[in-house]
């Protein structure tokens, strides 16, 4: 799982600053295979041949292992879009590793007496956010271990989201905008088309806004490529 973490972060980077793997091996002087190895998370690393990488990115060591190794946050935390699979991947992790699964909408529509759906109506986003962060601290102060299964916009409130990291080993589950549209359908929720031609180019741009901040997380996992046992079997070795 560490190196994996590392790998993601890599590539993230290497995205980021528009280099191709080909190029960046060779500014980094190593092997285009060590390159590969390295994204995906496989095989020894160098230190020496990590440190010529990192260096090419402007990527301090430091900034890349932040969050990474031991850690004292007990709870883990999964973030990521609508459809990205928090639920179904958080309620198995928890199975799995014998904790408390936590979805922290339904706490909040618990807290509130009401669905989300009438919380926006009655007291609008400001209100919902307020609820959200009351109960994420009750939930992070709670005795034991966690999984807890986020709203996919809790990113874009600074304050909760900064919560959350300190409270929290964070995770981004990563999926295309394509496979969030099918899999809400998926399960007979069709709202996300109703009435809305360009839904598909909405949940792009919202991704692409999203993006920046779901990065901030400790580590990123690609749902389309590990699938839901993938996943989960990762988390659980972190």
């Amino acid at each position: 799982m560490l190196l994996s973490a590392i790998g993601s972060r890599l590539k993230r980077r290497r995205v980021e600053v528009g280099l191709t793997q080909a190029a960046l091996a060779r500014e980094a002087s190593v092997s285009p295979r060590f390159l590969v190895q390295l994204e995906k998370g496989e095989g020894n690393i160098s230190v020496q041949r990590l440190h010529a990488v990192c260096a090419v990115l402007q990527l301090p060591l430091e900034r890349l292992f932040r969050g990474l190794g031991p850690d004292d946050r007990a709870k883990l935390a999964l973030v990521g879009l609508r459809g990205a699979g928090k639920s179904t991947i958080g309620a198995r992790l928890a199975a799995r590793l014998g904790e408390s699964f936590v979805e922290l909408d339904r706490l909040v529509e618990d807290a509130a007496g009401m669905s989300l759906g009438e919380i926006f109506e009655i007291r609008g986003q400001e209100g919902y956010r307020e609820i959200e962060l009351r109960v994420l601290g009750e939930v992070l102060a709670a005795p034991g271990r966690a999984v807890i299964a986020t709203g996919g916009s809790l990113v874009t409130a600074p304050d909760t989201w900064a919560r959350l990291r300190a409270g929290a080993r964070t995770v981004w589950l990563r999926a295309t905008p394509g496979s969030h549209l099918e899999r809400v359908m998926a399960q007979g929720d069709l709202r996300p088309m109703r009435g809305r031609p360009q839904a598909r180019a909405e949940l792009e741009s919202i991704l692409d806004t999203r993006a920046p901040l779901y990065a901030q997380a400790d580590v990123s996992l690609d749902t389309d490529a590990l699938g839901v046992v993938g996943v989960v079997d990762r988390l659980a070795a972190w």
